[in-house]
């Protein structure tokens, strides 16, 4: 389902539709528009409505959601023999949730559209944007406690709609 269709209040900003990603190359030449599985996107629409009844003025911003496979093999590519390979599916693996439309990249956005602050770009792929150790890394200053804030705020709204995620990837949701 096209995620704009949904609610046209959602801010789409794919990342992969500009070379300013992780892997520095423009790799969708031609998807403009942000795709779910329908119980996903409908989960999705949950979850913003949720931060909307919450804070009326916050919009969710999708980064990315349904991934072609060639695109997946173009990321592996990149990371493939790297420390940074756990953060991509494996293609000849059969990818990830985002090839089957199940896994969204989201942040929020506050009244202006920008992205509130999480304590790491979206597709930061270290520590920092795990979600496991956040007291630790606003402790050791990695993360603000506002971002901490940031990130449980956007987990309890995505959580309520009834989306787990994995630990290293709910921060980029």
């Amino acid at each position: 389902m096209n995620i704009a269709e949904l609610d046209s209040t959602f801010i789409i900003r794919l990342m992969y539709a500009t070379p300013d990603n992780f892997t520095g190359q423009l790799l969708y030449t031609d998807l403009k528009e942000a795709y779910l599985h329908p119980d996903a996107a409908k989960a999705l629409l949950e979850a913003h409505l949720l931060l909307k009844a919450q804070y009326p003025s916050y919009r969710l911003i999708i980064y990315d959601a349904a991934r072609p496979m060639s695109v997946q093999k173009k990321m592996w590519d990149v990371v493939k023999g790297t420390s940074k390979y756990m953060y991509v599916s494996n293609p000849s693996r059969g990818g990830g949730l985002h090839n089957y439309g199940l896994a969204v990249d989201i942040s929020i956005a506050d009244s202006l559209g920008h992205p509130l602050p999480m304590g790491t770009e979206v597709d930061y792929m270290d520590a920092a944007s795990h979600i496991t150790n956040e007291a630790k890394l606003v402790r050791e200053g990695k993360i603000t406690q506002q971002e901490r804030e940031n990130r449980i705020l956007l987990r309890q709204v995505m959580k309520s709609a009834g989306f787990d995620a994995l630990p290293s990837e709910l921060v980029a949701l």
